[in-house]
């Protein structure tokens, strides 16, 4: 649809004319260390919980927009829930929901909403979270789950619109509305929201980065516009059922080198045919890429994803045309990114 996306990009700075309005922004390629000025109509701050950083780009003294929440998930092998239905206990000793509900082939149990002070690219959870989770799971579960079951435990944060005035506000409290804001400079800040209403908010921020830039108004597309690999009728069964209408592709590659679609790991489905079509087609660039941001590997079973890592790396290595040398930087990057994922009882 005529945009291009670039990952590893980072912005630095923002640059301003002399009247004091945006003119676009600084930024480094992450992997080349190369400095950019890129030039804009329209600068759209949509970093979730960091838009308050980007914020205090334009404005250092910039009022906060954020309160991050943190939510804690863990993950349990398929047993510990009878049958294919989810199970929610809306009251908890805290008053909160949690719920358990099957997962590829595993169960995801959940979560917390804790304010958090500091915003992390890898929020961990916190010792009360995970004893909380516990706790409340085993009064519901088929089998009592202890510390040595948890396959995987991750955190994330979300970008909740900070309320003004009592910082003290409980998450129960905050809306999770979504919230624009164009600063004097004409910075467009989206806050809040949540995935279920993901395509409004973004129509909701084109629509208005448009007014600013003083673009073209162009009626939205999004409602009617089926999203990337939309397949009717897949098969769950089917393990690259997940891609959609490009799995034919990726079968097409399978049968010309058959031992791209032999599992990675024994206790995952994830294959090589995997790892090679998102670097070529979705951007991967990394070891985390593939077996967290691409594939769930380290999500489901974190052990499991630091047994892969070597197969992954060589892979992307062979793609990427990178040496050993990177290999063993990338696997022992990811090794310890991934030691975070598991408890050690």
């Amino acid at each position: 649809h005529g945009g291009v996306a670039v990952n590893y990009m980072q912005v630095t700075g923002l640059t301003k004319d002399s009247s004091g309005l945006l003119t676009g922004v600084e930024a480094i390629d992450l992997e080349t260390e190369s400095r950019y000025q890129l030039r804009a109509k329209s600068i759209v701050n949509a970093t979730g919980v960091f838009v308050d950083a980007i914020m205090r780009l334009d404005d250092p003294q910039a009022r906060p927009l954020v309160r991050p929440s943190q939510g804690v998930h863990i993950v349990l092998s398929k047993n510990f829930l009878d049958g294919d239905s989810a199970i929610m206990i809306p009251k908890t000793s805290d008053g909160r929901v949690l719920f358990a509900v099957p997962w590829h082939d595993r169960v995801v149990v959940g979560t917390t909403d804790t304010l958090v002070d500091e915003c992390s690219l890898e929020p961990r959870a916190l010792e009360e979270e995970i004893d909380f989770i516990l706790h409340t799971a085993r009064k519901y579960l088929t089998r009592a789950p202890q510390r040595k079951d948890v396959l995987s435990i991750f955190a994330g944060l979300r970008p909740l619109a900070a309320p003004e005035g009592d910082d003290n506000t409980s998450t129960k409290e905050i809306s999770r509305s979504h919230h624009l804001q164009v600063s004097l400079s004409g910075l467009v800040t989206i806050t809040g929201g949540k995935w279920t209403t993901y395509r409004k908010m973004a129509q909701d921020t084109v629509d208005k980065a448009a007014l600013v830039g003083c673009l073209e108004p162009t009626p939205c597309k999004t409602g009617e516009m089926p999203i990337h690999g939309w397949l009717a009728n897949v098969d769950p069964a089917d393990p690259l059922s997940y891609y959609g209408s490009d799995a034919e592709a990726m079968r097409d590659l399978i049968k010309k080198r058959p031992e791209l679609g032999k599992p990675l790991h024994a206790r995952l489905p994830y294959t090589a045919v995997e790892v090679i079509w998102s670097v070529r087609h979705e951007m991967a660039r990394t070891v985390d890429d593939i077996l967290a941001r691409r594939q769930r590997a380290l999500f489901l079973d974190a052990r499991a994803a630091i047994e892969m890592a070597p197969a992954v790396a060589k892979i992307l290595a062979d793609e990427l045309k990178k040496d050993i040398p990177w290999q063993r930087e990338q696997i022992r990057q990811f090794t310890e990114l991934a030691r975070g994922y598991f408890l050690v009882s």
